[in-house]
């Protein structure tokens, strides 16, 4: 036991004199609590320890400092994966892998960073608690628009591990997932810093309430679901192809074939929709009819073909590209279409493009600068529910992926998840996607070229799904639940929003207690 102590007492001691080094150290554990990997325990420890660093804080320069440390290391780590998109062609690009890591965490670490500088106006550690959750969650809400936006990795998708934890953001969507995390993993400070009855009273009760709430609704949200099939019978195709491939000019119409033929690989007179992953043809079918006859034989006979591929518009005075999604019958007609409207920074267009140095400028080459589409449709397809498309990272904007005026009955997300390889990029996506449908009551089914192609239910559970890498088809009806009515659906972040004024109003109330 003196050993311990001793122990105990050196490790504290050395924390307290290297505190921005330790919240660096805990942001990095805490990532590991995020899909795939849902060491969610270890959150009582990170998010509790940093709120005890930050409540020894002399100013509001070391409480923006503390934080930014600790949402550097977070995001370098939950964000590593954008680095494999680089390594595709490492010869060439592989240099810019430690910038993009460093540059994950020295621009998103201001987004807990600011958290940290506003709880520093409380000098009540409950208030400080209660403050700090709430700001977290609004800086992710923040986090969502800004700069176009990136709110991947909601702190709730920790949740992701027990598809009953998640039913709550059915009513307050993954932002109110958030507040409650926080709040949970963060009452544990209560305890150690006031040592009194009431701090564990608080702590326990808060523990056991919402995670009492969320488990007992998830129970009954879930008892409702229906799986029962449909007369919809989809195929979902899955080629597996390599991303250092996926452009190869010498492989372009072999890649193709892939599609077609997997898609003729078993009988497909029952089918009523196959479909493909994002820009699953590289050719401009509207331009280059040769490849839409080339492509017929996969379509059924009394069904459609759902395509990405890159179409092309003028504007300028000259052809621009734009990432899209293609529905097509048996006869080649393109019936309808839909256009990403969401495009990724410094992937499909750089952000000051012409302001960018000369030096620089070869490298800006390598991406197209895209069209954006016209924002989230409904698609109407006689004697078919109607659908909904959203194309790639489209899917990780909570209330932006479906037209909200006139809404379908199930949407479908093309995505290509070829450029993250085996990291835990492509299953942090399907968890997005599962947070999605329950958050807008929708089944969704997800088609990817390479990744995790899924059909998911309006409860975020998984019916079927192709694991990362393989290569493979899904036959199966659509529920015949195809959505549901949620709060969440009808009211967008106006409740996680209220709950986190709610908590900051308290914070004042007692903000000297």
């Amino acid at each position: 036991m003196p050993f311990l102590s001793r122990t105990i007492h050196q490790a504290v001691k050395q924390i307290m004199e290297h505190k921005k080094l330790t919240c660096l150290i805990i942001g990095m554990i805490s990532a590991r609590a995020l899909p795939p990997f849902y060491a969610f325990p270890l959150l009582f420890l990170t998010i509790s320890g940093f709120l005890l660093i930050l409540n020894t804080s002399h100013n509001k320069k070391q409480s923006f400092a503390y934080g930014y440390w600790f949402g550097f290391g977070y995001f370098a780590c939950n964000m590593a994966w954008i680095g494999n998109a680089v390594l595709i062609d490492s010869a060439k690009l592989g240099w810019l892998f430690p910038i993009i890591l460093l540059a994950a965490g020295g621009f998103f670490g201001l987004f807990i960073a600011l958290p940290a500088l506003l709880s520093a106006l409380f000098k009540s550690f409950y208030a400080k608690w209660l403050s700090f959750s709430a700001w977290w969650v609004i800086f992710e809400w923040i986090r969502s628009f800004i700069f176009t936006g990136f709110p991947w990795n909601l702190l709730g998708s920790v949740l992701a591990f027990n598809t009953h934890l998640l039913q709550a953001a059915s009513v307050v969507g993954t932002y109110g997932l958030s507040l409650a995390i926080l709040l949970i993993m963060g009452a544990p400070a209560l305890i150690i810093y006031y040592r009194n009855k009431i701090s564990l009273w608080v702590t326990l009760g808060t523990i056991v309430l919402i995670l009492g709430s969320l488990t007992g609704y998830g129970i009954h949200h879930m008892s409702e679901q229906d799986n029962t099939p449909s007369t919809t019978k989809i195929r979902l195709v899955q080629p597996a192809i390599p991303q250092e491939m996926k452009w190869n000019k010498q492989k372009l119409e072999e890649n193709l074939e892939q599609y077609i033929h997997l898609s003729q690989s078993q009988n497909s007179q029952d089918i009523d929709f196959i479909i493909w992953g994002e820009t699953a043809t590289p050719f401009a079918l509207d331009f280059e009819p040769e490849y839409m006859e080339k492509i017929k034989p996969a379509i059924p006979e009394k069904g459609y073909l759902i395509t990405g591929l890159v179409r092309y518009e003028i504007s300028e005075d000259k052809f621009r590209p734009l990432n899209s999604a293609f529905i097509i019958d048996k006869t080649g007609k393109i019936i309808n279409y839909y256009d990403k409207s969401h495009l990724v920074p410094f992937g499909e267009y750089i952000p000051f493009r012409n302001y960018i140095p000369n030096q620089i400028q070869p490298l800006t080459d390598t991406i197209s600068d895209f069209l954006a589409g016209d924002g989230a449709k409904t698609i109407e397809i006689p004697g078919q529910p109607s659908l909904g498309i959203s194309i790639c990272y489209e899917i990780i904007f909570p209330h932006q992926i479906i037209n909200s005026q006139n809404k379908p009955d199930w949407l479908i997300n093309l995505t290509n998840d070829g450029w993250y390889g085996i990291s835990q990029g492509p299953y942090q996506h399907l968890v997005t996607t599962q947070l999605r449908a329950i958050e807008e009551g929708r089944t969704i089914v997800r088609a990817a070229n390479t990744g995790i192609s899924a059909v998911i239910n309006p409860y975020g559970k998984i019916l079927a799904q192709i694991l990362l890498n393989q290569k493979g088809i899904i036959d199966i009806n659509l529920p015949q639940q195809l959505y549901i009515k949620t709060i969440y659906g009808e009211m967008g972040n106006f409740i996680p929003l209220i709950l986190c004024i709610i908590n900051i109003l308290i914070a004042f109330t007692i903000k000297n207690k």
